[in-house]
């Protein structure tokens, strides 16, 4: 049995050299390079189980795995089959006439033909090199710098970006220095409150991009308690991985941003267990403060068979997003409280007329909305998103570096035609957003809905040279102004000339 194994481990050897020269430079030899192989029966990484056996179709499995098999099979007797002499005299007929290529079981039916896929590798450790610093102190941009950032994506809300730009800078400079005089800074995780559609989401998606790190967005709703049908907690930090290509370092200085975090609100007057709500506070505690945690590498559960890494979230920033419906009479109930009697006693309905009344929120509030105390503990920074009013509208629609009218345009410009927006038009759009209720998604599926027949129409004819949108096309009164072009072929850039001469 020994001088089985050695063989093969020398055969091994041999094939990795092969495969570590690289002698053809394909990409593919490279990639294999940055995972590491998982046993394909008990899961666990080369890195944990040292020196694997490479068996068809691209699978591996570990020392101990194979002996185990091995034993077993050589245990295997059933009802004495081996002893009976009608199977030696077979194996006498087989030696003589030699023996035929039978395959019991297909290994490539089980795993498939590549083998286990990259996204249930982890990438390899570099060894032999000295620990370098996660992030450089003086790389990581001021508070102003990342604000101007996000001030080239994202239209208003001043207060929330500056919040959020120093939290940040101050919890990369807590990962880049990890200690500062034995004094051991705490994380500053976020907690944003604002309507939908204010830019939440977008808001955390600019900056993950801005700061180049690994970005995780999961839902709240989907979240279980374990044992319960619907996500673990700890897919949230599994996704976040995934994002981060399965390299463990790089995913526990990432970003979380938890969505729709309201709806884990502590349920009220309930009789059964309340699996999605409370209890998945509970459950996130743990995450939140920084804690070890075993996750599925390319999975959601950990029962399927797949991989498990062990991720420190010590240093992973969460931020956690909702609208929070009704925290609005929260706090009006409780701002009527404070000034109900006396001289100064204000009426009930004073504070309806206050449109940023969510920018009064405290802690108080969201306890009693059905946060836990703990759970708020965890999350030091609150801060508030203010409702999107007519004029942010307008902004929206042209400002920002990636804004919708930019976009179309770009699409008509491919099709040598100009597009324009009267002043008129943009507020009759933003009028009626106002009217939906549903924040900035609102805008795109009204210019949708007006920009359908336009870009349908526009390729039939390659005469036209130049279209606007006026007030009354949207309000229905009219239609947009079309300028026609001269036949003959011009220049994308000569388009806006010949059309005002037309």
């Amino acid at each position: 049995m020994s001088d089985y194994d050695n063989r093969d481990t020398e055969v091994l050897d041999e094939g990795e050299e092969k495969k570590e020269s690289g002698a053809d430079g394909t990409s593919e030899d490279r990639n294999e390079k940055e995972y590491e192989d998982v046993c394909f029966i008990c899961r666990r990484p080369e890195s944990k189980t040292g020196k694997m056996f490479r068996l068809p179709n691209n699978i591996s499995v570990c020392n101990d795995c194979m002996h185990k098999t091995m034993d077993t099979v050589s245990q295997f007797d059933y009802q004495g089959m081996l002893d009976s002499p009608a199977f030696q005299q077979d194996l006498e007929d087989l030696s003589k006439k030699g023996m035929p290529h039978i395959r019991f079981v297909n290994i490539s039916d089980l795993q498939g033909e590549g083998g286990i896929p990259n996204k249930q590798k982890l990438k390899k450790k570099k060894s032999g090199e000295k620990a370098k610093p996660v992030l450089n102190i003086r790389d990581i941009p001021a508070p102003h710098k990342i604000k101007a950032s996000l001030d080239e994506y994202v239209v208003g809300q001043e207060h929330a970006k500056k919040v959020i730009s120093v939290a940040v800078y101050n919890h990369y400079k807590r990962v880049a220095t990890d200690t500062m005089d034995e004094i051991e800074i705490e994380k500053s995780n976020m907690l944003m409150i604002g309507p939908t559609g204010c830019g939440k989401t977008y808001l955390v998606k600019t900056l993950a991009r801005l700061l180049d790190v690994p970005l995780a967005i999961a839902d709240a709703t989907s979240l279980t308690e374990a044992g319960y049908i619907g996500d673990d907690i700890e897919s949230v930090v599994s996704k976040l991985l995934a994002a981060a290509d399965n390299d463990v370092e790089r995913a526990e200085r990432g970003i979380i941003f938890i969505d729709e975090i309201d709806k884990i609100a502590k349920k009220k007057n309930t009789t059964s267990r309340d699996v999605s709500g409370e209890s998945v506070q509970q459950g996130m505690l743990k995450l939140l403060e920084g804690a070890e945690v075993e996750v599925p590498v390319g999975a959601n559960s950990k029962n399927a068979m797949v991989p498990l890494a062990t991720i420190n979230t010590r240093n992973i920033l969460f931020i956690c997003g909702g609208a929070f419906p009704d925290l609005e009479e929260i706090i009006k109930e409780r701002l009527s409280k404070q000034s109900s009697i006396g001289f100064n006693a204000q009426l009930k309905d004073y504070f309806d007329k206050d449109k940023n009344l969510l920018s009064k929120v405290t802690v108080e509030d969201i306890r009693k909305f059905g946060m836990i105390p703990e759970f708020i503990g965890r999350l030091p920074i609150l801060y508030t998103l203010e409702g999107l009013s007519r004029e942010m509208m307008v902004k929206i629609l042209k400002e920002p570096k990636n804004a919708i009218l930019k976009q179309y345009q770009k699409l008509l410009e491919l099709d040598e035609v100009k597009l324009e927006f009267t002043d008129g038009a943009l507020e009759a759009i933003a009028e009626k957003a106002m009217k939906r209720e549903t924040g900035a998604r609102a805008l795109r599926s009204i210019i949708e809905e007006f920009m359908l027949d336009i870009m349908y129409e526009i390729p039939k004819d390659d005469n036209i040279g130049r279209v606007t949108i006026t007030k009354e096309y949207i309000e229905g009164t009219g239609g947009p102004i079309i300028d026609i072009r001269n036949s003959m072929a011009v220049s994308p850039d000569r388009l806006p000339v010949l059309a005002e001469n037309a």
